[in-house]
């Protein structure tokens, strides 16, 4: 039996000093202030590391947070009920390695966040998402996130939804 090429993990005190994706942002914010928020608990950061050799691949955070009820589409609000707040996680960076990418990982990366948000034993209803410019909304888009009509770079969905076109259940 061969073992998987790659492996989900938390961040754990793996070294981050090689990572690079492409975009500055995304790649300082891995090596330089990841740690800190996992400390302090502002974010859980996971990664897929690469079995054969160790190296990380891609990352991604998870964070809790709430939509205000009257902030969601009429469609969406009618369906839940009248708390002043729906909670939700938030998948708040994610990024592939540039010697990983076009292999379909950025696919997996949300897929695998949805999956763990999920399985999680604290409700939520949503995953909300920030992307950084119009490309990343377009990554997010094809994955079965919405635009947030009020905030053009914000996306999210229902995380049943974002489940069934991702062929979680």
């Amino acid at each position: 039996m061969t073992q998987a090429p790659f492996r989900f993990e938390p961040l754990g005190d793996r070294d981050r000093k090689g990572f690079a994706c492409g975009v500055e942002e995304l790649d300082r914010y891995f090596r330089e202030q990841l740690g800190q928020d996992v400390r302090r608990r502002i974010a859980t950061g996971f990664v897929l590391v690469e079995v054969a050799s160790g190296r990380v691949a891609g990352y991604y955070t998870l964070s809790a947070c709430h939509v205000h009820l009257a902030d969601l589409p009429e469609a969406r609000r009618r369906k839940l009920p009248r708390y002043p707040a729906v909670p939700a996680v938030r998948l708040g960076r994610l990024a592939v390695d540039t010697d990983f990418q076009q292999r379909g990982l950025g696919s997996v990366l949300p897929a695998n966040a949805v999956a763990r948000a999920l399985e999680s034993e604290i409700a939520a209803h949503l995953m909300i998402v920030d992307a950084l410019d119009e490309r990343a909304v377009g990554f997010y888009r094809r994955h079965g996130f919405e635009r947030d009509l009020d905030d053009s770079m914000r996306c999210f969905a229902p995380l049943d939804l974002l489940a069934r076109g991702l062929g979680l259940g």
